[in-house]
């Protein structure tokens, strides 16, 4: 076992055999050993269902073997991840996105057919549910940037469009899913000068903590669990991402000194949102953890 003298990239590594799914054990294995890309893509498929949408607990917070948006975006990340975002996979995957979708032709976030399936008690379950961006803006950000056509993406783009020019008050995973959107969006000067409103919006309404000493001064968000707040690295996963001019250097390096401190003695980071059943925070934490390693990473923080 890594003491604790050991360095953050080992520390992190022996959580993750302790404690991750086999799919984040060989994402972790892809990014930061070495290991193939195969494998990857083998222990998703574990999560495909026969509609071409995903289930079965791949997103910890909904579970039950139903197909929903959210687990279908978070395997099209996992895809993305490792430059596989292509091919048939993704056109199946894009079939089921049409087949869900409203009749805005974009995503809710969760469907009706997870009711009677343990579900996060923050994840309302209605037999109409609305389109949001919350689900749609990641999804359609992300098969921009891997340059993806499909008809589907015609009114879900012009939906995500309409949602981002009208947001006034929101909170921040809104605006992380708008920033998705407008990182890969094909009109990049229009997406620049959406994501330079939304960072005026971000700093009116204090939906980022700049100073970590000071966090108690920020207000949570209505709805979420206390301490969930975010800090500048969750909208900038990347500094290339547009959502990094929001931010001086000053602040954002305060708020990577913060993500590299919040490793825990076990070598793992924690969850901030509402932990409601004892496997969904045992899963969701080597999500956050490889999360917090790739931002790092991304930024040049060294992990050894």
């Amino acid at each position: 076992m890594a003491g604790t003298g050991a360095s953050p990239l080992k520390r992190a590594e022996q959580f993750v055999w302790l404690t991750a799914r086999v799919l984040e054990q060989r994402r972790f294995a892809h990014h930061f050993l070495g290991g193939g890309a195969d494998a990857v893509e083998t222990a998703l498929a574990a999560y495909l269902n026969e509609d071409g949408g995903y289930g079965h607990a791949l997103e910890p917070d909904l579970r039950g073997p139903v197909s929903q948006p959210l687990h279908t975006a978070h395997a099209l990340s996992v895809l993305d991840s490792i430059g596989r975002c292509s091919g048939l996979r993704v056109e199946r995957i894009c079939r089921f996105l049409t087949d869900v979708s409203t009749k805005q032709g974009a995503l809710p976030a969760l469907l009706p057919s997870q009711r009677g399936y343990p579900a996060a008690p923050f994840i309302p379950i209605v037999d109409d549910p609305p389109a949001q961006l919350l689900a749609t803006g990641p999804v359609v950000g992300l098969l921009h940037r891997n340059a993806v056509w499909h008809a589907w993406l015609f009114r879900a783009t012009d939906f995500c469009w309409a949602a981002v020019d009208a947001l006034e008050k929101s909170h921040p995973y809104e605006i992380e899913a708008a920033v998705a959107f407008l990182d890969g969006a094909p009109d990049q000067a229009r997406a620049e000068a959406a994501a330079d409103r939304l960072g005026r919006l971000v700093r009116e309404q204090r939906l980022a903590v700049l100073d970590p000493e000071r966090r108690a001064e920020y207000p949570v968000a209505a709805g979420y669990a206390p301490g969930e707040q975010h800090f500048p690295y969750d909208y900038a996963r990347t500094p290339e991402s547009l959502a990094r001019r929001w931010f001086t250097d000053e602040e954002l390096e305060r708020s990577l000194d913060h993500l590299a401190a919040e490793q825990q003695a076990d070598g793992g980071w924690p969850v901030n949102w509402r932990q409601w059943a004892p496997g969904t925070a045992l899963e969701g934490r080597p999500l956050v953890t490889l999360k917090a390693l790739l931002t790092l990473r991304a930024y040049g923080r060294s992990l050894h």
